[in-house]
């Protein structure tokens, strides 16, 4: 059946990729997820620099495909640059499908949380600025309330404040095809810029806390 799904995703893979890279306009995914294969959902978080939180998502068992893009905002096919200078409302997010008989949402909010910096609503690590800002986008009422009794478990493990909202998916629009698999297609550039954010520093020092 799995890899049933993955031939179908596949295809739709494909298809996105062709647009983005013919156009400048990108086809955005509305919550419903009705572009989908059968079998398959998702789910949109953010947590700093996409290139990251794709990477960091696509080691879960049970993801089919990660997708760097935009969430939060109004604006129609945001741009890269915008975001990133704080020229948008949108933020930096991910859009995960996975296949929710190998792994649910629940895990994937637990990975989530291990991979940001709940504290932070300023920006994420070395990104500075709205754009890079976190977030959790639930695809409907399920999702926000699970993801709402995550947010209550993991401020149950700190005294500081926990920033990170939980809002409403609406659209999200993925970046052109050069933001995609970023950490696969340029792992030296990919590693440096990680490293040098501190990412992983960062987060050690949050959750050695608490374990």
């Amino acid at each position: 059946m799995k890899a049933v799904l993955t031939a179908a995703f596949a295809a739709f893979a494909l298809s996105g990729a062709a647009l983005a890279q013919s156009d400048d306009y990108v086809r955005p995914a509305e919550a419903a997820g009705a572009d989908l294969p059968d079998g398959l959902a998702h789910a949109v978080f953010s947590s700093g620099c996409f290139w990251c939180t794709e990477a960091d998502f696509e080691k879960l068992d049970g993801v089919v495909e990660v997708v760097s893009g935009f969430a939060g905002g109004t604006e129609v096919n945001p741009d890269y640059y915008d975001v990133a200078r704080g020229r948008s409302d949108h933020h930096e997010a991910a859009r995960v499908i996975y296949d929710p008989s190998v792994v649910s949402y629940e895990a994937l909010l637990d990975h989530y949380w291990r991979n940001v910096d709940p504290f932070d609503d300023g920006g994420q690590f070395c990104d500075r600025g709205s754009g890079y800002a976190p977030g959790i986008y639930a695809a409907n009422a399920e999702q926000r309330a699970t993801a709402e009794a995550s947010r209550q478990s993991v401020q149950a493990l700190f005294e500081r404040s926990i920033i990170v909202p939980v809002e409403d998916l609406t659209t999200f629009w993925p970046a052109g095809a050069e933001h995609q698999d970023y950490y696969l297609e340029r792992p030296a550039r990919y590693q440096r810029y990680r490293f040098g954010c501190r990412r992983d520093a960062r987060l050690r020092q949050i959750w050695n806390d608490v374990e």
